[in-house]
C-alpha cells in the first residue's frame, strides 16, 4: 500500500475488540435477531470463503463455520494466510488470480488500501449500531466488520515474579523506566538471570514494538498520522523524535535482560512462551493474541498473567507509562468484485449472525479467545490476557490508537529492527532506515 490515510480517531474509532462462533440448534441458540439475520436472504447450499490472517484462531473459526453451516446450510471455507505472509500481499495475489475470497480478515491498513476498489459498503448493516465505536470508516463509509480488540505491551507472569522476589507484586507499581529497571534488577538478584523474552519475528518487532513510537506520539490516531506525515515530508527525523529516543532506551533495557541474548535472531517463537510458563522468565513483549501460545506451553486460564505498560520515560504522568495500547485490529471485508450477489448476501448474514446470535457471541470468546468489539456481546473474555485488557478498558487505562502504515512497513523495517536487536545496526542506522522508508512513500 503506497498511500497513508490519516484518520482522526474521534468519530472514526474510539475503542477496540475481537469476535467468534455458532450453533446447531436454531431454537436454543438464542437470539431471535441472530436467527433472522442468518435466515434472511441466504440460500441453502451457497458456498463462501474467508481468508484468515489471524492464525491462532484458525481452529476456532473452523468450528464457527461448521456451526453456521449446520444451522443455515451455507458452507464457509476458512483459508489460512501463510505464517509470516502479509495479508495485503496474499489478498491482492488472490484478486489478481481471480480467486478472491468472499470475506477477508485483514488489518486496518489493508482496509484503508482496498476498501473503495474491492470491498462491499457495509454502512447500512444492522450490526453497525452495535459497533459504532470500533468500526473503521473510509470517507465516512463502513467497509469492514471489527472482529476484535487487541492490545500489546509487556506480558508478565505474576506468580513467577512473586516466587523470585519472595514478596507480593503490584503491576501498577511499574509506571516508569526506573521502576521497570528496578524490577528487572531485583529479578536477576533473586536468581532469574534473564527475566525478559524478546521474540525475533519481523511482525512483532517492525509492527508492534516499533509501532509504539507512532502510537504514543500523543495516544491518538491523528497524532500518529501527524508524525508519519512529517516523516514522509522530511520535516521530522526519527533520531531527533523524542518517542524514538525513549523507545530505544527501553528496548535496550529489555535486551540487556533478554533470555535470547546469546543469539537474538535464533529465538524460536514456539519456545518463547515456555520461558514464562516454566518461570525461567517473567516478561514477554507481545499481545493478547499470544494466549494460545502460552496455553499450548502449559498456561492455565486461572494463572495470573497480565500486561505492564511499555514504559517510555520516568514521567509517571505520561499516559504511555500508565496505560496500554488497545484497539480494534482485525477487520472483515466482503468482496464486491468477484463474489456473486448470493455470496455477498450470505457473507452479510454471517456477520449479523456473529453479532446477534447468543451462541455465536459465546463462541467468539470461548472458541476464538477474542475480546468482542460489539457492545451487545455480554460475554467476558476467557483468558487472563484478554481479561486484563477488558479490565483496563473499564478502568480507563488503555489508549486507542492504531497507526496506519503501508502493508510492507512491518516487513521492511522489521528487518532493520532484527539487525538492531542483534547489535548489527546502531540506533542512528535504525533511525536513518526509518527515515528512508517514510520519505520513499508517495
Amino acid at each position: 500500500m503506497k498511500k497513508i490515510i490519516a484518520l482522526c480517531l474521534a468519530g472514526v474509532m474510539t475503542a477496540s475488540a475481537l469476535a467468534g462462533c455458532g450453533s446447531n440448534n436454531a431454537a436454543s441458540s438464542g437470539g431471535a435477531s441472530g436467527n433472522k439475520a442468518a435466515a434472511n436472504g441466504s440460500k441453502k447450499g451457497v458456498e463462501i470463503s474467508m481468508l484468515n490472517s489471524k492464525g491462532e484462531i484458525q481452529s476456532g473459526l473452523e468450528d464457527i463455520a461448521s456451526a453456521y453451516e449446520a444451522k443455515t446450510g451455507v458452507k464457509i471455507d476458512v483459508m489460512a494466510c501463510g505464517a509470516g505472509e502479509s495479508p495485503y500481499t496474499k489478498l491482492t495475489s488472490m484478486y489478481n488470480s481471480g480467486s478472491a475470497p468472499t470475506m477477508s480478515i485483514v488489518d486496518p491498513t489493508d482496509v484503508m488500501a482496498l476498501a473503495k476498489s474491492k470491498a462491499t459498503d457495509l454502512s447500512g448493516e444492522k450490526w453497525t449500531s452495535e459497533c459504532k465505536d470500533t468500526a473503521w470508516k473510509v470517507d465516512g463509509k463502513v467497509y469492514s466488520f471489527p472482529l476484535c480488540i487487541e492490545g500489546s505491551g509487556l506480558i508478565y507472569n505474576k506468580e513467577a515474579i512473586e516466587k523470585t522476589l519472595k514478596t507480593t507484586f503490584d503491576p501498577n507499581s511499574i509506571n516508569s523506566y526506573d521502576a521497570l529497571k528496578n524490577l528487572l534488577e531485583k529479578l536477576r538478584a533473586g536468581g532469574m538471570q534473564y527475566p525478559v523474552v524478546i521474540s525475533k519475528e519481523d511482525w512483532s518487532l517492525g509492527s508492534h514494538q516499533l509501532g509504539m513510537v507512532y502510537n504514543t506520539y500523543d495516544g491518538t490516531q491523528a497524532g500518529s498520522a501527524k508524525l508519519i506525515n512529517n516523516l514522509k515530508a522530511g520535516t521530522a527525523k526519527m533520531e531527533t523524535t523524542k518517542r524514538f529516543d525513549q523507545f530505544t532506551h527501553t528496548l535496550d533495557l529489555l535486551l540487556a535482560y533478554n533470555v535470547n541474548h546469546a543469539d537474538p535472531l535464533g529465538a524460536i517463537y514456539e519456545q518463547d512462551p515456555t520461558y514464562l510458563v516454566d518461570e525461567k522468565a517473567a516478561i514477554w513483549f507481545n499481545g493478547d493474541w499470544a494466549w494460545p501460545n502460552l496455553k499450548d506451553a502449559g498456561a492455565k486460564t486461572s494463572d495470573k498473567y497480565g500486561f505492564l505498560p511499555y514504559v517510555l520515560s520516568n514521567d509517571t504522568s505520561d499516559f504511555a507509562n500508565t496505560k496500554m495500547q488497545a484497539s480494534s485490529s482485525k477487520q472483515i471485508m466482503i468482496d464486491k468484485q468477484q463474489a456473486s450477489a448470493d455470496q455477498v448476501q450470505a457473507a452479510k448474514d454471517f456477520l449479523n449472525w456473529l453479532v446477534y446470535d447468543k451462541e455465536a457471541q459465546k463462541m467468539l470468546t470461548e472458541k476464538c479467545a477474542l475480546i468482542p468489539a460489539c457492545k451487545n456481546n455480554p460475554n467476558s473474555a476467557t483468558d487472563p490476557l484478554s481479561r486484563d485488557i477488558q479490565a483496563k478498558q473499564k478502568a480507563g487505562k488503555t489508549y486507542n490508537c492504531a497507526y496506519i502504515a503501508p502493508g510492507d512497513h512491518w516487513k521492511v523495517l522489521g528487518a532493520d529492527m532484527q539487525k538492531y536487536i542483534a547489535h548489527k545496526e546502531t540506533k542512528a542506522q535504525l533511525a536513518a532506515a526509518i527515515d528512508k522508508y517514510w520519505t520513499s512513500q508517495k
